[in-house]
């Protein structure tokens, strides 16, 4: 009796029958003698579940190869070749099943470079002021494994009915070309494999280009999915507008170099690596072919980052213009289940953030997904399966009807999270606060704004990190004002903002602002959402222009507005909302030496945040 194999696409006319989908067969193929059938893809509650038939890896066809792409950004007269490697059923060999694809894209297969601290710039530097020579991060020795790249995602995906596919950015394992981190060859190169994937690019054996490979196994729809720098791959390939790529999930992308490695002007280092900048992170990825490393270095390290970047002044150019993917995104068409957490610091959250809302106005199928981590964190299983499902393998399983913000509250597990109309929650309306006096110990906050409320000084000094300046009682190394104590829990949801008003002593200065819950807690219980609610950091020299600084006057007052990172918290009874504003933050911008002064003018500085329920919510629960 002949095996049958019945590849499934759903219609609304999908019913059921014993807890799964039975749908009518669409298409039905022959293969060898065999008296079992296999359903693909075999559904339940609108996903994908395992096949036994393709859940066994010793039956698995694991193999690689190199995809031509249409650039070459190694200067070596040839296009570039990306490597890639595949794991697939048997099945798909021998009776002609035809799969879709999810597929992972990354810099870090290969290995990355030392993390030593003596490669990253020495963050101790004046502002304003040609940095010390950073030492370059030692030549990566690769680990080039084949057939197999990774193993990422393999075991959960086979299963399910899809094909893995994994390759090596430009630059890095045995992918020819350049890292650019950010360049236009991040984009083409995994648009190549999608176009490989589809039949419109050329994939070989190995890099003599002898052998042609074809990938007749796939139906050519892909989905894109990884977590950090394998998250932005995804944004990166979708900017293209690459026919076949139905769906991505990115989490903690990022999404613009600029606001990676700069803010508001600020020079200002990710969460957990300070002095790190563009350069660094070239290094530390570039394990791609030796024989083309001098060339790489000299032409996108040592002339266009480093004749681009600024670390002098901070400032936004061309450079970081085509390194900012909020500037590409016209062409995507791709559905969109975005993933970050609201205390990610690494990669802030407006990355996320700045992308959704401009995808809201696109139009493309968009889902949300924060939770109140740090960096990285997926969304639950199922709601992946349910977008890869619907995306890849045409399932018409409502997804696109359910609520488009999803956020994980800050007791609950992040497998665990709560349904919203959007984020930022609808019913948050902006609240103004203004500043009345009380340093060097705290101010208050307040709805009720008074009119010559003076101004206030605090003196720069790195030497004390945000958290200790958070709990002193009197220092005048900050400035704080509080809120009154909440009766109530207080939920904002949103972006808040600052509006300050400050003449500094000299002619450049760090500005960072925290919004705190306090009093402070430190303990074995403490979570991560207790005390920091967000931040934000700006250069008072960019007060008129992102892409020009200007010298401070010593003595005259300035005024800027600036974001805060996005959140979403509920704020416990019991607590104050304070905000906090200092100079320097230890663990994210220059180290300038201490006695760098600011003055803020209280009665032009305002917060506002986002408050569900506005003002007659923060009313009743401050009792203002």
């Amino acid at each position: 009796m002949k095996k049958v194999f019945s590849i499934i696409i759903a219609s609304l006319a999908l019913t059921l029958l014993n807890g799964l989908i039975s749908p009518s067969v669409a298409q039905v193929n022959s293969g060898k003698n065999s008296s079992t059938e296999i359903i693909v893809p075999l559904i339940k509650d609108g996903q994908a579940q395992v096949i036994e038939q393709f859940s066994d890896p010793e039956k698995w066809i694991r193999h690689d190869l190199w995809v031509e792409t249409e650039f070459d950004s190694d200067g070596d007269g040839r296009l570039d070749l990306v490597h890639v490697d595949v794991t697939r059923p048997q099945q798909t060999e021998e009776d002609n099943i035809r799969l879709p694809v999810i597929y992972v894209s990354s810099p870090y297969f290969a290995g990355t470079g030392s993390g030593d601290r003596q490669y990253l710039w020495d963050v101790r530097q004046e502002l304003n002021s040609e940095p010390p020579v950073r030492k370059h991060v030692p030549a990566i020795t690769p680990r080039n494994n084949r057939p197999i790249i990774s193993e990422s995602h393999v075991k959960e995906w086979v299963p399910r009915g899809f094909i893995v596919v994994h390759s090596s950015s430009p630059g890095t394992g045995l992918s020819e070309g350049c890292p650019t981190v950010g360049g236009d060859n991040e984009s083409l190169a995994p648009k190549a494999v999608i176009d490989w994937l589809n039949g419109r690019a050329k994939g070989y054996s190995d890099t003599d280009r002898s052998s042609e490979v074809v990938a007749y196994w796939t139906t050519g729809k892909v989905g894109m999915t990884g977590t950090s720098y394998n998250g932005t791959l995804p944004l990166a390939a979708a900017t293209t507008g690459v026919d076949g790529l139905e769906a991505i999930i990115p989490v903690a992308p990022n999404t613009s170099y600029y606001h990676y490695y700069r803010s508001n002007g600020l020079i200002r280092h990710p969460g957990g690596w300070l002095g790190e900048d563009i350069d660094y992170l070239y290094d530390w990825i570039h394990s791609g072919n030796p024989e083309r490393a001098e060339w790489c270095d000299c032409n996108i390290r040592d002339e266009e980052m480093y004749g681009n970047f600024d670390r002098v002044n901070g400032d936004y150019n061309d450079f970081w213009a085509g390194r900012d993917y909020l500037n590409d995104l016209e062409p995507l068409k791709a559905a969109v289940l975005m993933a970050h957490a609201f205390n990610d610091w690494n990669v802030v959250p407006e990355h996320s953030y700045r992308i959704t809302e401009a995808l809201k106005k696109k139009g493309v199928p968009l889902q949300i997904f924060y939770h109140q981590g740090g960096h990285g964190g997926e969304p639950p299983h199922e709601m992946m399966n349910r977008w890869f499902t619907r995306y890849l393998f045409g399932i018409l399983n409502g997804v696109e009807n359910d609520p488009s913000a999803w956020i994980v509250r800050e007791n609950d597990e992040r497998t665990n999270p709560t349904p919203y109309a959007g984020y930022p929650n609808p019913d948050a309306v902006p609240v103004t606060l203004h500043l009345t006096p009380g340093a060097p110990g705290a101010g208050a906050l307040s709805i009720n704004g008074k009119a010559a409320q003076g101004t206030e000084t605090l003196t720069d000094n790195v030497s004390f990190p945000g958290s200790a300046l958070a709990r002193a009682e009197w220092t005048n190394h900050r400035l704080l004002y509080l809120t009154p104590e909440l009766q109530e829990d207080l939920h904002i949801s949103g972006v808040a903002t600052i509006k300050i008003r400050l003449a500094s002593s000299k002619p450049a200065a760090n500005l960072s602002v925290w919004l705190v819950s306090l009093p402070w807690e430190e303990g074995r219980n403490t979570k991560i959402t207790d005390n920091l609610i967000t931040r934000g950091w700006a250069d008072p020299q960019n007060y008129r222009s992102l892409t020009e600084s200007d010298p401070l006057v010593p003595g005259r007052f300035y005024e800027l507005t600036f974001e805060l990172q996005p959140d979403d918290q509920v704020i416990r009874k019991g607590q104050k909302i304070g905000l906090m504003i200092m100079s320097s933050d230890r663990d994210f911008t220059l180290w300038p030496h201490p006695g760098t002064e600011l003055t803020v003018d209280l009665s032009a500085t305002t917060i506002t945040i986002p408050v569900v329920g506005g003002t007659g919510a923060y009313k009743i629960v401050t009792g203002e």
